[in-house]
């Protein structure tokens, strides 16, 4: 870790913590601890041996096989609950054999951050510790003919009693105690570090060990110890030498778990869950670790060049972020949370609903899941990045969230922040949003499809666009530009599916808003109906396709005012008696119309959306006759004589529609 890493952690730690006895206090650029006033130099310089880190290539490891039992070794009994607790832990809690890597890294860091906090919170302990200026850092080496995998740390090890308390009883957290201790004395200014809080981590090896080895050495006494056991019902405990301080733990593989004695696939599972951990990580004397987390740091100093690294890393891709939404927020929840909206147009892969989320999520720089399904709604799988989360509940083996009240709390606050930050894009570069839209529109479309929260719909659908009747082809707008414009009087927005522009303006569904100057807007994707079909309202006005809106108008069957052009009422009733007959078991109503003027006829169906839905994917299934029985089709006929290019003779009518009918 930097000098300035170090430098801001304790500045960070000073600034909140709360001490009964024992305080750390900013005040004039110099921080007063343990009642001691010490410059920014002479901090500094207290952790100036552990601020000195080798070139990342440079060959560096601590670990040495030094260690030998010295004296007689007890034997000790696991207890009852603990014995079946620990087969459950070894054979049944993890999913995958590899987190055990991830466990044990885990414990090393909290035992590097328990050290860290006695030097920056307890003088009097400052005065007891051994070594006090050792680096703090965590190493991991390998042995394929041994069949060993190792982990040391530099941190606070542990004595006699204390490896008895918490490697002796199952589910006995080392962490947890610490923290209720720092709870206890009101003292919480950085016990957010210390990942481990079940005291089950550290059995996970046993899934892939026939024996472990701990060697531990507290950094108060110069008292060493060996603590052993196959992990079935009995460990030991002995006096060792040539014990560094800390705590080294050797992992015996089990013949079919040798993988882990490969560097190479160590390497890969620390980059895949630890690669974000506070202190170096050091594999066969090779920094491991190198990625910062990004996250956690400050927005304003991330180069663009960091950001497009980043992306690569977390999303294997290649293009680049086109936007980046960078979140930190303690209220309602601690959320740390980087977010990336790529720049490529999404494959055929993202596409699928199967496809989960592209959203790592992690607890205090630990992987928990590196794809999560219920952090964020399916529809905004198309995004990716991190999302760190103290609050989150977490079951024992970490890797399975509970899906509480607290998920769904979090899951809100993020779809809130995106879709804030969208329409923020949209208003300060609408140019850019609309190449957005092109590419990604259909996830906004499916999260209206798919949302249950009419509140919700309504903000994912400030984010859509679509051409208008009101300005030239090609220029889109949204559904608040088409509510600025609204009559006084009018409480719809009116809405046309159609294949292009040319055949929405020649439709006669379309021609009577038009002689009307009603805005309409055009919907040219096939499935842009159904969603605002889901949508049904938008900031209290109604959100309705033309057709229906023409199905629905009872003025326009009003025909006690026909014009000269328009044919007899008698004329009307023969054809319209004609044409029901020849469109039996298939028009449901056939009536004359005053809202066509260029179109000899139209037809209109309830809920035209749904039933082109309907024809286009179930319609195959059903029999003709039932199809009509469920649409119950409208056939409406133009009144006007000019109309249908004929004389008074309704015989002659009749013979003109007999050409229309075959369209039906």
């Amino acid at each position: 870790m930097s000098t300035f890493l170090r430098f801001s952690r304790l500045l960070r730690l000073s600034q909140t913590a709360t001490y009964v006895s024992r305080s750390v206090v900013v005040r004039n650029n110099t921080i007063r601890l343990q009642n001691k006033n010490l410059t920014a130099s002479a901090i500094l310089a207290r952790f100036q041996s552990t601020s000195t880190e080798p070139k990342e290539d440079e060959y560096h490891s601590i670990i040495k096989d030094t260690e030998e039992p010295a004296g007689q070794a007890t034997k000790h009994e696991f207890q009852a609950d603990t014995k079946m607790l620990l087969n459950i832990v070894a054979k049944s809690l993890y999913s995958d054999k590899e987190v055990f890597v991830r466990e044990l890294i885990s414990n090393a860091s909290d035992a590097l951050e328990k050290f860290r906090y006695m030097l920056l919170a307890d003088g009097e302990a400052i005065q007891k510790l051994k070594d006090s200026g050792r680096k703090l850092e965590i190493h991991i080496s390998t042995n394929k003919q041994a069949r060993t995998l190792t982990i040391q740390d530099t941190g606070i090890g542990m004595t006699k009693d204390e490896l008895i308390t918490n490697l002796g009883v199952i589910a006995k957290s080392g962490s947890k105690a610490f923290i209720q201790q720092l709870k206890d004395k009101r003292d919480q200014s950085d016990n957010g570090n210390i990942i481990g809080q079940f005291g089950v981590g550290f059995y996970s090896a046993f899934m892939v060990a026939e024996k472990v080895e701990v060697y531990s050495k507290a950094g108060t006494e110069e008292q060493r110890y060996r603590w052993s056991s196959d992990g079935t019902g009995s460990y030991e405990i002995q006096p060792a030498e040539g014990v560094q301080y800390g705590t080294k733990i050797v992992v015996h593989l089990k013949v079919d778990c040798r993988e882990f004695a490969d560097g190479d696939t160590i390497k890969e599972i620390i980059q895949k869950y630890s690669n974000f951990v506070g202190s170096p990580i050091y594999l066969n004397g090779t920094r491991a670790n190198v990625i910062q987390p990004l996250w956690l740091s400050n927005p304003k100093t991330i180069t663009l060049q960091q950001h497009a690294e980043f992306y690569k890393y977390i999303s294997n891709s290649y293009d680049l972020p086109r936007y980046t939404l960078h979140y930190n927020t303690d209220v309602p929840l601690s959320i740390h949370a980087l977010l990336y909206f790529p720049e490529g147009k999404p494959g055929l892969f993202e596409m699928s609903m199967d496809t989960n989320s592209s959203v790592a999520l992690y607890s205090r720089k630990i992987l928990i899941k590196h794809k999560t399904d219920n952090i964020l709604p399916k529809w905004l799988r198309f995004v990716k990045g991190v999302v760190d989360s103290e609050d989150i509940l977490l079951n024992l083996s970490r890797e399975l969230l509970q899906n509480s009240a607290l998920i769904r709390k979090l899951r809100n606050v993020l779809t809130q922040k995106i879709l804030k930050f969208l329409k923020d894009e949209k208003k300060k570069k609408p140019e850019e949003y609309e190449k957005f839209h092109a590419d990604y529109s259909q996830f906004l479309k499916e999260g209206i499809v798919m949302s249950h929260d009419q509140n919700e719909k309504e903000e994912i659908a400030t984010l859509l666009l679509f051409e208008s009747s009101h300005k030239d082809s090609g220029i889109k707008v949204g559904l608040e530009d088409y509510i600025s414009r609204i009559k006084d009087d009018q409480k719809v927005i009116f809405y046309l599916a159609a294949p292009s522009r040319t055949l929405a303006e020649a439709s006669p569904y379309y021609e009577n808003l038009k002689n009307r100057n009603q805005e309409v807007l055009f919907c040219y994707e096939p499935y842009d109906e159904l969603v605002l079909m889901h949508l049904r309202q938008f900031k209290n006005y109604n959100v309705v396709s033309v057709e229906k809106d023409m199905r629905d108008d009872k003025k326009a069957a009003d025909l006690s005012n026909l014009g000269a052009d328009s044919l007899k009422r008698s004329e009307i009733d023969e054809l319209t008696k004609w044409l029901k007959d020849r469109l039996a078991g298939k028009a449901a109503v056939v009536s004359a119309t005053n809202r066509l003027e260029n179109h000899p006829c139209v037809v209109t169906v309830e809920e035209m959306a749904a039933a082109r839905h309907f024809m286009k994917s179930q319609a195959h299934q059903v029999p003709e006759e039932k199809r009509y029985a469920l649409l119950q089709p409208q056939f409406e006929i133009n009144q006007r004589r000019d109309m249908l290019y004929c004389n008074h003779n309704s015989k002659l009518i009749q013979s003109k529609y007999d050409i229309l009918l075959s369209l039906f």
